[in-house]
């Protein structure tokens, strides 16, 4: 790999680590204050079982080469404890077998199931959580990531995903596989576990929101950038929409927030650019500079619907991971069909642009197969394990907060010195 392309790769890789502190901070800020320290040991502890087991098999499963060619799931055994990444191979390729994509696939794997607590949020045991996160990255997870991102090499003999090779999908960098795969598994979950018992109530701290929201906009450069392979146009062109989506995304929530209650909010604002990400997400190097903002705006304008409707619902998706990834992943794939710029790098022609509507039909198929699969597996995982052990807190500890009775710490000490 060329030392600029590996240079910027290896600031992107350091971009999303960034996203993990960012996640814990946006999540942490929305609930009370009681359960902040909590939600940093989910997301960081979820990310630590991640690591270990994405190393030992996962990746195979996820790029490895198809079972049996079927493009179902990969070779678990091909790269057993990276054990191909402890010399320079010169050339990185597609397929993963360089060091960098290993990790860089591995980020990924734990950002997704971090997502995921938000339907735990303030009432999971953390040894449950901790074992849940694991059986997630293996039986959810590492499926989906092979359906949508490894590529078939037909003159290498190996075979990619269905999703992507078969189908047709086009998903830039996981809409399904990351987003809306965890916004349907933490509706699962999150209907496993029931409602929290005390009232949810307003966010404790909304500058934590926006410094974690911030941060999380600064992952995402690399999270799309980085998905580009190397310091080339693809990377400067993913990093222009990602920018543009983002902003748009806080104008159509606060216009929705403004026209529906009257005022705009801080929160609305975060929550409409993280959704401008979401959906820019699976359609960056697909849509035009125009078609970004487009993208961005409309993305936050229908999450901020459905979160209205989640609230009535009384769906205790505790920080609206459904809402914004899900909902959001969905839309931003939708759009790919209508705004699909066939001069932009993806090369996708929409409808809006005389393209043909065959393109809508393997996105549904894509969608459907994603949440059905996400939130199947993922709501069996919780039952079962609930069933063997009870995985949600008592009363008396959830109303205590988790951050002292399952950690001995809280976040902020306000006793007299």
């Amino acid at each position: 790999m060329p030392a600029a392309d590996l240079a910027w790769m290896l600031a992107a890789f350091g971009l999303v680590l960034l996203m993990f502190p960012g996640l814990a901070l946006f999540y942490s800020g929305m609930l009370n204050g009681r359960s902040v320290l909590n939600m940093f040991m989910m997301v960081l502890g979820a990310a630590a079982v991640t690591s270990v087991l994405y190393v030992l098999f996962v990746h195979g499963m996820v790029v490895g080469n198809s079972v049996g060619g079927w493009g179902i799931i990969g070779n678990p055994l091909e790269f057993l404890g990276f054990h191909d990444f402890m010399t320079d191979s010169g050339e990185g390729d597609i397929i993963g077998a360089d060091a960098f994509w290993g990790a860089f696939y591995l980020l990924f794997a734990a950002i997704s199931i971090g997502i995921v607590a938000s339907g735990a949020a303030g009432r999971m045991k953390f040894g449950a959580w901790l074992v849940f996160s694991g059986l997630w990255i293996i039986l959810v997870y590492a499926p989906l990531a092979h359906w949508v991102f490894t590529f078939s090499d037909p003159d290498a003999g190996y075979v990619g995903g269905w999703m992507r090779n078969v189908l047709g999908l086009h998903d830039y960098a996981g809409g399904t596989a990351v987003h809306m795969n965890a916004g349907a598994s933490a509706v699962a979950l999150a209907l496993v576990l029931g409602p929290r018992t005390a009232p949810v109530g307003r966010p404790h701290s909304l500058p934590l929101v926006l410094i974690g929201g911030g941060i999380l906009f600064f992952g995402w450069i690399g999270f799309n950038g980085g998905t580009a392979g190397g310091a080339n146009f693809l990377a400067n062109y993913v990093v222009l929409t990602t920018l543009l989506a983002g902003f748009a995304g806080i104008l159509g929530y606060v216009l929705v927030e403004r026209i529906r209650r009257g005022y705009s909010t801080v929160l609305g604002l975060v929550t409409g650019m993280i959704s401008g990400l979401v959906g820019i997400t699976p359609s960056a190097d697909a849509v035009s500079p125009i078609g970004a903002i487009a993208v961005g705006f409309l993305s936050a304008a229908v999450v901020a619907l459905i979160i209205t409707w989640k609230e009535r619902a009384k769906i205790d998706d505790s920080l609206d991971a459904f809402s914004v990834h899900g909902i959001g992943g969905i839309v931003g794939a939708l759009f790919v069909v209508f705004f699909g710029a066939a001069a932009a790098p993806g090369g996708v022609q929409g409808v809006f642009f005389g393209g043909d509507w065959a393109l809508l039909g393997k996105e549904l198929v894509a969608i459907a197969v994603t949440l059905i699969y996400a939130f199947g597996v993922t709501w069996l995982i919780a039952t079962v394990m609930n069933r063997i052990s009870p995985i949600r807190v008592s009363d008396e500890v959830e109303s205590a907060g988790l951050d002292a009775s399952l950690h001995a710490e809280t976040a902020y000490d306000l006793s007299p010195r």
